[in-house]
């Protein structure tokens, strides 16, 4: 049999192609995903008022945010806080590494002894023991007094001057002065004796009893700087510190403690800047969870910051604009409300009809 192979690549070849292109287009039909109508697995936020406008808010709480910071740099004893815990005003939150300052403060409680010391020997001048032997000196004085006017006067009975030298009378009269002074000196010192310590000398150990005192004080409240304690009722939201960390005293993106009053929590709600003119305060307003648009919750107008800030709070949708300034209001959450610092709820607030 003999095949005819001008008709077979003239008529077979397109007819195996246009069998292929067929095959093709029904692959790819085949293949082509189908088109489903369904629901969002999270409905939208809805509106909640006639007249309305929307908003992101941040909740936060109503002590702001508080970064906690260290006076000093320096090692990190101890941290006494966890996030999640609720600490009172004046808790200690962590202490710093404080032995230099422990050791400085012994020596300062020895000075402020050692000059108390010195004012209470001065406040009891003069000791009982001390007045017998300065009576004594002074009697002895006046012995060698005694004796020395008993020479002057025997040598001065003698009525023949030719027997007498001039200069043994002349040293005999030197010898009753200075016997004399020794017994003024004598009395003197004994009378200052009784007299006790000078008050002016009371009054220096006075100052420099509480000099000691001021430099142990003030070496105590630096020593107290070294525990940081909360500065409000609260609840610790973050801690970002461990023992044997250096804590360094400088401003930081990450606090080492954060912190903020315990519920109920505040929201702060961003409103564009040219949708501003349309608020009025105290207007109501309902706010929800994002990814929970079904239930809401109630706000309470607490104030609206006078000052139009660039836009910080960030939700991510890509027709979103970043490049503008917001009017920043605070609303207060239920009491109850299941939320964390931080989170981010979609906001409605009510606007008047008759307003632009």
């Amino acid at each position: 049999m003999r095949v005819n192979f001008g008709l077979l690549l003239k008529y077979g070849l397109p007819a195996l192609g246009a069998a292929g292109l067929t095959l093709a287009i029904l692959v790819v039909q085949a293949m082509r995903p189908e088109q489903v109508q369904a629901d969002p697995v999270v409905p939208p936020p809805a509106s909640a008022f006639p007249q309305q406008l929307a908003g992101v808010g941040m909740v936060e709480t109503a002590s702001e945010d508080i970064a906690i910071g260290v006076p000093v740099t320096a090692l990190v004893a101890e941290v006494y806080v966890r996030p999640g815990d609720r600490v009172r005003q004046g808790q200690p939150l962590l202490r710093l590494d404080d032995r230099d300052l422990r050791a400085e403060l012994a020596l300062r409680e020895a000075g402020v002894q050692l000059a108390a010391a010195r004012l209470e020997r001065l406040r009891q001048a003069p000791r009982a023991e001390e007045i017998p032997p300065a009576e004594a000196r002074m009697a002895q004085a006046r012995a060698e007094l005694a004796d020395a006017e008993s020479q002057l006067r025997r040598i001065e009975a003698v009525t023949d001057r030719r027997a007498v030298r001039a200069e043994d009378l002349e040293r005999r009269k030197w010898a009753v002065e200075a016997a004399r002074a020794r017994v003024q000196e004598a009395e003197a010192t004994l009378a200052l004796l009784r007299a006790g310590a000078w008050q002016q000398d009371i009054r220096v150990a006075e100052a420099e009893l509480e000099q000691a005192r001021r430099q142990r004080d003030r070496l105590v409240a630096e020593l107290d700087r070294f525990t940081v304690r909360a500065p409000v009722s609260g609840i610790i939201l973050r801690v970002k510190v461990r023992p044997g960390e250096l804590a360094v005293a400088a401003p930081s993106p990450e606090p080492l403690i954060l912190m903020g009053a315990a519920p109920p929590y505040y929201v702060r709600v961003d409103v564009d800047e040219k949708d501003s003119v349309r608020l009025r305060p105290g207007a109501r307003a309902v706010a929800s969870i994002r990814g929970d648009a079904r239930r809401r919750f109630p706000l309470r107008f607490v104030r609206i910051e006078p000052y139009v800030t660039p836009k910080r709070n960030l939700t991510g949708e890509t027709t979103e604009r970043t490049d503008t300034r917001v009017l920043q209001i605070l609303y207060a959450l239920p009491a109850d409300a299941p939320v964390f610092p931080g989170q981010q709820m979609d906001v409605f607030i009510e606007v008047q009809e008759d307003q632009p």
